[in-house]
């Protein structure tokens, strides 16, 4: 499945969007903690999208040579993401975790490797949850929107991140006293 048509076609269908402001959009706020794409990934599922009927365009230019194409979502591409939105399917198998790999093997490694290993994660893993907690305090000063908004699913995504990387900094912290 092509999951990043759906994130895209996602992020027009609330607003008309350029390849860059969709390449911010995954930078920023509450999609960062959850989905990446890169430029090499987003412009050509761009075309595709366009090619299928599920996306639109028109062109601004701007200068002489500089052109700006602006996004809008087709009746077939947010039928198709509705259809898609909708749709209630099994979770998927486990994510693949390296760091936990590793520790999985972690027999093969002397004590003071593996501590440090598991002390350069959890640092990690705490500035991540406080880079996390700091967008959402900062967006929503921890408040959560009104339903029906899409801020709410925004602050929701964040508030579950947020959760995810104190989980594992317990994990960690957990793991480390067993070490040391």
């Amino acid at each position: 499945m092509r999951n990043l048509k759906y994130a895209i076609l996602g992020l027009v269908n609330r607003e008309p969007m350029t390849g860059y402001d969709i390449k911010k959009a995954f930078e920023d706020r509450a999609l960062t903690s959850f989905w990446h794409a890169e430029h090499s990934q987003i412009y050509p599922e761009l075309k595709k999208l366009v090619e299928e009927g599920m996306l639109d365009f028109d062109t601004d230019i701007r200068g002489e040579k500089m052109e700006k194409k602006l996004y809008t979502i087709t009746p077939a591409g947010r039928k198709e993401f509705l259809d898609w939105l909708k749709d209630d399917v099994a979770i998927e198998r486990t994510h693949k975790d390296i760091f936990r790999l590793r520790t999985f093997y972690s027999e093969s490694l002397t004590d003071e490797e593996f501590l440090k290993l598991l002390k350069s994660q959890c640092v990690q893993h705490m500035e991540k949850r406080d880079f996390l907690a700091e967008i959402k305090t900062r967006v929503f000063n921890d408040t959560p929107p009104k339903k029906g908004t899409r801020e709410l699913g925004d602050y929701m995504v964040l508030d579950g991140a947020v959760l995810r990387e104190e989980s594992y900094v317990a994990w960690l912290e957990r793991c480390i006293k067993i070490f040391e």
